[in-house]
């Protein structure tokens, strides 16, 4: 289907809803009745914090949520503007990643609705290049901040509850923490090559040194092949060892990707991979931790970590 009119008919579901069609006007009142928050997080990670620190007071759902999927050719669908209708808090990434959550909420307006737009909590333009924001470990914590702030607005009944949650959850971002400063000081420097930018935030706080030069990462990010003479860079790193990990995208994979990766495994380098949206049975938290475990893994005994 053309992603164009899956989009143009799911806001059209979702203008219908907003004008009191379908269930949109009884979910929002059970939700006051109950005192339960309906709320949205674009990608599941952004969902996750926003169970944690919401707790028993929000039903969240979450949109993109599938680690076997590309996130970059997500449809939207009728179901999905639904739940974006029915929702009075939105987190959401920004920087172009989820356009279409922007589109939905606009078709389905409510005065009281929050939107947590992940790139303005952080205060960045629009020209900023890696859109993958939950990897940088001062991301989270800005962001359950004001989740936390938005839901005691909605429901100022229970600020002391969201309050806890939120120094909680704070405190449960400790241990990644000290994974990234120990990593950091153990291995400075470590050189590692990677496909996109998905980990880069994440590289960059261990004090890695990424190889890979970001024009090839966009390129792949972009959906665009990168040169014949890029692709023969990146594979030199390999061949001439002097990556120590290679780390892949494994939500985005093509010919060229996969080619590239063969090279690294064949010259003996481990290959971690890394998620857009988080693997099943983790928390925000615990997926982090593993991501610094299995790149630490790969440096110190050169084991692979393809999939979580």
């Amino acid at each position: 289907m053309n992603r164009s009119l899956a989009l143009a008919g799911a806001v059209a579901v979702a203008a219908a809803l907003a004008a009191g069609c379908g269930s949109g006007s009884t979910s929002a009142s059970t939700a006051s009745s109950t005192a339960v928050i309906n709320a949205v997080g674009a990608e599941n990670e952004y969902a996750n914090v926003l169970a944690q620190v919401g707790g028993k007071y929000v039903h969240v759902t979450s949109i993109l949520n599938n680690p076997n999927t590309d996130p970059h050719t997500f449809e939207a669908s009728p179901q999905v503007a639904q739940k974006v209708s029915a929702a009075t808090l939105i987190v959401q990434n920004g920087l172009g990643y989820d356009d279409w959550m922007t589109k939905m909420a606009q078709a389905s307006p409510n005065a009281k609705r929050k939107v947590i737009v992940v790139q303005h909590v952080l205060g960045l333009p629009d020209s900023t290049p890696n859109p993958h924001l939950w990897y940088d470990p001062k991301t989270m914590p800005a962001v359950a901040t004001v989740i936390a702030a938005d839901l005691s607005a909605l429901q100022p009944a229970y600020k002391a509850y969201f309050q806890a949650n939120l120094k909680t959850f704070n405190s449960s971002l400790a241990p990644w923490l000290s994974a990234i400063a120990q990593f950091k000081a153990a291995y400075p420097g470590a050189p590692v090559a990677t496909t996109e930018p998905v980990a880069d935030y994440l590289l960059q706080a261990m004090g890695i040194d990424n190889l890979t030069p970001f024009r090839f990462q966009a390129d792949l990010m972009n959906g665009v092949d990168p040169s014949p003479q890029d692709i023969a860079l990146q594979n030199s790193f390999f061949t001439q060892h002097k990556a120590k990990v290679f780390v892949y995208n494994q939500q985005v994979v093509s010919s060229t990707t996969a080619s590239i990766r063969k090279t690294a495994l064949t010259a003996g380098v481990p290959v971690v991979g890394v998620y857009e949206t988080m693997p099943p049975g983790y928390r925000y938290q615990s997926w982090m931790v593993a991501e610094v475990n299995a790149i630490k893994k790969a440096v110190a005994s050169k084991t692979s970590t393809e999939k979580l």
